[in-house]
């Protein structure tokens, strides 16, 4: 503490070295490396149709996802050998953590009414891949060609703290940081504000001057991040992949509704099957979106533009 200086040989302030870059699986409809020193992260998107999305059903609500983050913390990534199991309470925390701080930078449905599915696998692990994922998960986004207006980071505080109240709070600490210290405070967010934070402490208390610190120092590791990141990729992409499906979207009056999907769904079916496409899926308010690939979305579309489309005297 009196020398200023951590195990790694960095200053309280400094973060470990950067790296960032997007695009580096084509057959992905979206993908984005991020490393900071040791710890790795690799984000892969997925665009599905609106019906894919998933349905959450609890005791007082049910409602539905269209943006889902997933996060895998393999065994290797710590230099382990073990089975994999399925998701623990690590991983369902740590993706959930990352998922709400990207979901306020997800447009709209009415803007892209795509289902969106990013899975960050970790690679390699020395302290904070959920904010490394917060990273990885934004290079995809823009990638996808998601309409994001900012790129979002998170870089995790720590805090070493002595008897005397004497204190040093840590940016972009690591794993041994993370075990002996007494703080780890993730914060995330984007150039204009905070999204997302999680603080764990061994100690009684965090005094609010030392928060404060905390968070203006979140503030500039997050500002560094982001510079990195806008270099890998400074906007989305202007159209999705290739391999992404296309979705079309309509609109029919709620009295029509019944003669699209036809008895038991037949017309539907009888449309897909003719066309090609992949999903249709129609809303109570008579929006209707279409998906698939190779022109089947667009046929599919024509069809039912054709089948609703009422005449009037003269044409």
């Amino acid at each position: 503490m009196k020398r200023n200086e951590r195990p790694d040989g960095r200053k309280p302030e400094e973060l470990r070295v950067l790296h960032a870059s997007a695009g580096l699986l084509p057959r992905t409809h979206g993908s984005g490396l991020f490393m900071r020193g040791e710890t790795h992260v690799l984000s892969l998107l997925t665009l599905g149709a609106p019906g894919d999305q998933q349905i959450v059903e609890g005791m007082e609500v049910r409602t539905k996802k269209r943006f889902l983050h997933h996060y895998n913390f393999p065994p290797f990534s710590t230099g382990e050998v073990k089975p994999m199991r399925g998701p623990g309470r690590r991983e369902i925390g740590h993706g959930a953590l990352a998922g709400r701080a990207l979901a306020p930078l997800i447009p709209q449905s009415d803007a892209f009414p795509y289902t969106i599915r990013i899975v960050s696998e970790v690679l390699s692990s020395n302290g904070s891949s959920s904010m490394a994922s917060v990273c990885g998960s934004s290079l995809a986004l823009m990638d996808a060609g998601v309409p994001i207006k900012k790129h979002a980071a998170g870089a995790a505080m720590g805090l070493m703290m002595n008897n005397k109240g004497e204190y040093k709070v840590l940016a972009d600490i690591q794993g041994p940081e993370d075990h002996y210290g007494d703080m780890d405070f993730k914060v995330a967010g984007t150039s204009r504000g905070v999204t997302a934070i999680q603080l764990d402490i061994k100690v009684d208390g965090i005094p609010i001057p030392i928060l404060s610190e905390a968070l203006e120092r979140a503030k500039k590791a997050r500002e560094e991040i982001l510079a990195v990141l806008v270099r890998a990729i400074p906007a989305p992409r202007l159209s999705i992949s290739p391999n992404a499906p296309m979705i079309i979207g309509l609109k029919v009056k709620t009295d029509q509704i019944g003669m699209v999907i036809g008895p038991g769904g037949k017309n539907i079916r009888s449309i897909k099957e003719r066309t090609g496409a992949e999903e249709i899926d129609i809303e109570d308010d008579g929006s209707v979106f279409v998906t698939g690939k190779n022109g089947s979305a667009e046929k599919a579309a024509q069809i039912i533009i054709d089948m609703t489309r009422e005449y009037t005297a003269g044409e």
